[in-house]
């Protein structure tokens, strides 16, 4: 990340996050605003991978929706539990 691209944002905290903040930024040997800026990017990426998963979620419904395919959990769960076996299955056929 170059100088360039960082630009300050001010956030408003209750004293006691602030407090909890300082307390643990403490503790990690770190300062506020390196712990601050770490917790938006993880919550950032973790909500990010969410909303990915939400889509393709939702594009999968429509596709089954449209298609009327799909493979049975009965079918899956055969599939699964053949894994690592002797005997492993390929993966079921999606029908309708």
């Amino acid at each position: 990340m170059t100088a360039a691209a960082v630009r300050p944002v001010a956030i408003k905290i209750d004293e006691d996050t602030k407090a909890r903040v300082k307390r643990l930024a403490d503790a990690r040997h770190r300062t506020s605003h390196w712990l601050m800026r770490e917790a938006i990017t993880q919550y950032v990426d973790r909500e990010e991978k969410r909303e990915a998963f939400r889509q393709d979620t939702l594009k999968a419904w429509e596709e089954y929706r449209t298609t009327g395919l799909h493979a049975t959990a009965d079918e899956v769960e055969a599939w699964l539990s053949s894994w690592g076996t002797d005997n492993e299955l390929p993966a079921p056929t999606c029908h309708k």
